[in-house]
């Protein structure tokens, strides 16, 4: 590793810093001792504090924002990249190979890349690097993660469905089909880029659906739900804009098999994540305040008698646990360090 006075310190840099992701990136790093942030880009900032885009960086020793050409690799051990999708493979691609990488974009997700090009209408631009790939959901595929070079981070909304979905798949508790998905999020989920429909004039005070049939989500949470039980599982996912700065809600309905009851589906949930610091299962029904500034995922379940079907409460923050947290996590998994370091917090409130 590069060092600054401690042999053990890992020298970071962070590229797209001037997003949310990127500052929630920052903020988390600035907790942990094991990061030395070297360098942050955002290559139409360039040239300025960080403070100035986010003025609560104020008075934190942050290196100025360059544009990524001029990033000195000699002096990096890990990327966190935060670069929108479609534009980060070409760059990740000419990262030196002992660099280690977590990706928060879409870009690598799909380790088939002709999935990827029909879900994102994209060609995809680096299929070497592709293959280095593993999918960055943690609790899942911790074994994985500890031995990679390129992590492809999850999205916020596969995040927060496949963590209570994938234990149930594996066990085959519930059927695979008629899986439906109700998400509602918070506006950062959206990204900083100005658009009219997420002014606050136009988000205040209301409650819209979007993405309806062919979120792109939807292909991921199926791809790795298929990749758990070699299926042919196909969910109906619809994703809600929240008048909430940040926090994921999702409300999932599974049909539970005959041969098992609620108590089957609650304990499944329980002991798979019994000992996991960062995903939890409760007894009663979660609400994103419980999460909110935290890498934590909650997970409560209610039955329905008439229909036999579990009805499934999943919390998350969606810039930490569904964004710079869960890829922080998964960088001190890569980099040899207690996966929990620098992300362990009490949720604000109010």
């Amino acid at each position: 590793m590069s060092t600054d006075n401690k042999s053990n310190i890992v020298n970071i840099a962070i590229l797209g810093a001037s997003g949310y992701t990127g500052a929630e990136s920052i903020r988390l790093m600035k907790n942990n001792s094991n990061y030395n942030i070297v360098s942050i880009t955002a290559d139409r900032k360039a040239g300025n504090n960080i403070s100035e885009i986010y003025p609560h960086f104020r008075g934190l020793d942050l290196p100025k924002l360059i544009k990524i050409e001029d990033l000195d690799f000699s002096k990096i051990d890990a990327v966190l990249s935060c670069l929108p999708h479609g534009k980060t493979q070409n760059i990740l691609s000419l990262i030196p190979n002992h660099i280690k990488i977590c990706d928060l974009s879409a870009d690598f997700r799909f380790s088939n890349p002709n999935t990827y090009e029909k879900v994102y209408e994209k060609k995809h631009d680096a299929i070497n690097l592709q293959k280095e790939a593993i999918y960055g959901l943690t609790e899942i595929n911790r074994k994985k993660i500890k031995n990679a070079r390129l992590i492809a981070n999850p999205g916020c909304y596969p995040t927060s469905a496949l963590l209570p979905l994938l234990p149930l798949v594996n066990n085959n508790l519930i059927s695979f089909e008629n899986i439906i998905i109700d998400s509602k999020s918070g506006v950062s989920g959206a990204g900083r880029t100005l658009k009219d429909n997420l002014l606050f004039g136009e988000v205040s005070d209301g409650f819209s659906a979007y993405g309806l049939v062919n979120h792109r989500h939807r292909f991921e949470i199926q791809t790795q739900l298929n990749n758990m039980n070699d299926s042919d599982i196909k969910v109906v996912f619809t994703p809600h804009l929240l008048p909430i700065k940040r926090g994921i809600l999702s409300t999932i309905y599974v049909d539970i098999k005959e041969s098992y009851n609620i108590n089957d589906v609650k304990d499944c949930l329980k002991n798979t994540y019994l000992n996991e610091e960062f995903v939890s299962f409760i007894d009663s029904i979660p609400s994103t305040h419980e999460v909110r500034g935290t890498n934590m995922c909650k997970i409560g379940v209610a039955y329905d008698e008439i229909t036999n079907k579990a009805i499934i409460i999943s919390v998350i923050d969606n810039l930490v646990k569904g964004a710079a947290g869960q890829a922080i996590q998964n960088l001190n998994l890569i980099m040899g360090f207690n996966e929990s370091e620098g992300l362990v917090n009490v949720p604000m409130f109010p």
